[in-house]
C-alpha cells in the first residue's frame, strides 16, 4: 500500500473569455477568444507549467436560442471552437497536461466518437479525456433532423449504451496487435483484432475501430451529473465526476454516496474522483477580490441576466419580471427550490432577481470563493482534507487574467502545504489522476465476424459479461 500523502487534483476549465457571463467586458479578457487559437495555447501552457492535471472544455452543438437582445450581449455560447479539434492542436503545443473535451451522446455516433478520442489519445501520448454528457438543449435537436429533444430517461438509456459501445470499440485491438514486423511481413496479428458485434436498443455497431487501442486503454471518462439517473450512470462508468457542490456537509454526503454507489458496480473508491467546479476570485486583500467580482456583476446587462436565469431555471419566461424584486413564488415550485442541486442555493436567501443572476452568473451553478490566496487555499484545503472532494476544476472568472492570478497567488500556497504537486511524476492523464489503466477485454474475433442476426443486445451482454467496468 502506498504511503504517499494524498494530493488534490486540479483542472483548468476554460470558457473562451472566462466563466463570469460578463467576463468579456473586463480588459483582462481575450475578447476574440472563441476563434483565437493562440489564446488557448497560452493558457494551456500556463496550466502545464503550474503542473495542473488537465484542461477541460465544455461544448454544445447549437447556439443558444432565446432572447436575442440578451444573447447578442453574451458571447460564451455563440462562438467557440469544436473542442476535440482544438485539443488536437493543443496536444502538439504541450507535453504533459491532460486534455479533456465534452461530447454529447445525444447527437453523436459511437463509432465516430470512439475514433476521435482514440486519435486524440494517440496524438497526445495518452492525455485524452472524454466528458460524457446528454444534451439538455432542445436547440441541438433541430441541427440533427429532430423536431423534439430526447426525453430525460431515454437520454440516459442511450448514453449508457453509447459508452458501452465506445469502450468496446476501444478494445478492437489487443495492446500488442500491431507487430509491424518487416522481416516476417506481418503488420497485424489477426487473432488480436476483434469485432464488437453490438446490436442494441439504440445502436448497431459491428466494429472494429480502425485505429490501435488508445495508449491509456480508454481515455479517462468524465461526467457531470445531478439527477438520480445521472448519478447512477456516473457510479457505473465515470472516473471523474464534475458536479455542483456548494455546502461542505452535503458535499461530504455526496462524496460518500457516490463512492459507495460505485462499489455496487464492482469498483473501488479510488476508481471515481469527485472534482466540482470552483470559481476563484483572488485578490491581495479580501476587499480587492470583492471589488473584482462587483465590477463583473455590475457589468451584467439585465437582458443577459434574465436570459441566463431563464435557462438555468428550466426555460421559464422572465421577460416581465422586475429584476429588483424577488422571483414570484409561483414561477418555481417550492419543492424544486429546496432540492434542485443546480440552483437550490439561490433560494436560501430572499434575493432579488438581479441578485440571483449575479450570483448564478459568476460560475453558472458552480461554487464561487473569493478572498486572499491564504483564504482561498484554506477553503480548498478544508474541503479536500475533510473528504468533500478529490480536487477541483478551477473556473477563472476572466481569462487569461484569472488563470494567471490563481497560478501565481494560490498554487504556491497549495504547494507549500503539500496539497498539490510541484512536478509531474507520470506522463499520462491516468497517471496524473492516480487511475488504473483498464485491461483490454474484447468481445469478438476476426475469424467469427458476427452477423446482424446474431448480434442482439442480449448476446452482446452475455459475451461481454466478464468485462469489468473500468470507468
Amino acid at each position: 500500500m502506498s504511503t504517499a500523502k494524498r494530493q488534490m487534483k486540479l483542472g483548468a476549465f476554460f470558457h473562451p473569455t472566462g466563466h463570469h457571463i460578463a467576463a468579456w467586458h473586463h480588459p483582462g479578457a481575450q475578447i476574440d477568444a472563441g476563434t483565437n487559437f493562440a489564446h488557448y495555447v497560452e493558457m494551456t501552457r500556463m496550466a502545464e507549467a503550474a503542473k495542473f492535471d488537465l484542461v477541460f472544455l465544455a461544448d454544445a452543438v447549437a447556439t443558444r436560442d432565446g432572447d436575442l437582445e440578451g444573447l447578442s450581449r453574451w458571447p460564451q455560447y455563440m462562438c467557440f471552437f469544436d473542442p476535440v479539434v482544438l485539443l488536437s492542436g493543443l496536444a502538439a503545443a504541450t507535453s504533459r497536461i491532460g486534455l479533456v473535451a465534452t461530447a454529447t451522446t445525444s447527437y453523436n455516433e459511437p463509432y465516430n466518437l470512439a475514433r476521435k478520442y482514440a486519435s486524440l489519445d494517440h496524438l497526445s501520448g495518452g492525455r485524452a479525456g472524454w466528458n460524457v454528457v446528454t444534451s439538455g438543449n432542445v436547440s441541438e435537436a433541430y441541427n440533427f433532423g429532430r423536431e423534439a429533444h430526447y426525453g430525460h430517461g431515454e437520454r440516459y438509456q442511450r448514453a449508457s449504451e453509447f459508452v458501452d459501445v465506445v469502450k468496446g470499440l476501444w478494445d478492437s485491438y489487443d495492446d500488442d496487435a500491431f507487430v509491424r514486423d518487416r522481416a516476417s511481413g506481418r503488420y497485424l496479428l489477426p487473432e488480436k483484432l476483434h469485432f464488437l458485434g453490438h446490436h442494441g436498443e439504440h445502436f448497431a455497431v459491428r466494429g472494429p475501430l480502425n485505429i490501435a487501442r488508445p495508449p491509456q486503454g480508454y481515455p479517462v471518462l468524465f461526467q457531470a451529473s445531478a439527477s438520480d439517473v445521472g448519478k447512477d450512470l456516473a457510479a457505473r462508468i465515470a472516473e471523474v465526476l464534475f458536479t455542483p457542490l456548494h455546502d461542505l456537509e452535503r458535499a461530504q454526503a455526496f462524496y460518500r454516496d457516490m463512492k459507495a454507489h460505485a462499489a455496487t458496480f464492482g469498483r473501488s473508491a479510488d476508481d471515481l474522483l469527485v472534482m466540482p467546479g470552483l470559481n476563484v476570485v483572488v485578490g491581495t486583500s479580501r476587499k480587492e477580490a470583492e471589488e473584482k467580482l462587483d465590477f463583473l456583476n455590475r457589468s451584467i446587462h439585465p437582458a443577459v441576466g434574465k436570459e441566463l436565469l431563464s435557462n438555468a431555471l428550466g426555460g421559464i419566461d422572465l421577460s416581465d419580471v422586475d429584476v429588483d424584486k424577488p422571483l414570484p413564488d409561483h414561477i418555481i415550485p417550492a419543492e424544486q427550490r429546496r432540492t434542485n442541486p443546480r440552483y437550490a442555493y439561490l433560494f436560501k436567501e430572499e434575493l432579488t432577481v438581479r441578485q440571483m443572476y449575479q450570483r448564478y452568473g459568476a460560475a453558472r451553478g458552480q461554487r464561487t470563493v473569493l478572498g486572499t490566496p491564504t483564504e482561498i487555499a484554506d477553503q480548498m484545503e478544508r474541503w479536500f482534507v475533510e473528504r468533500g472532494v478529490d480536487g477541483f476544476l478551477v473556473q477563472p472568472p476572466v481569462l487569461p487574467l484569472g488563470l494567471r492570478e490563481f497560478i501565481e497567488m494560490v498554487v504556491p500556497e497549495l504547494q507549500e502545504r503539500g496539497l498539490f504537486r510541484t512536478d509531474y511524476t507520470g506522463t499520462t492523464l491516468r497517471e496524473h489522476l492516480g487511475l488504473r489503466r483498464p485491461a483490454g477485454n474484447p468481445c469478438g474475433s476476426l475469424n467469427a465476424a458476427p452477423s446482424r442476426a446474431a448480434t442482439s443486445r442480449a448476446r452482446t451482454a452475455r459475451r461481454c459479461r466478464s468485462r469489468k467496468d473500468d470507468g
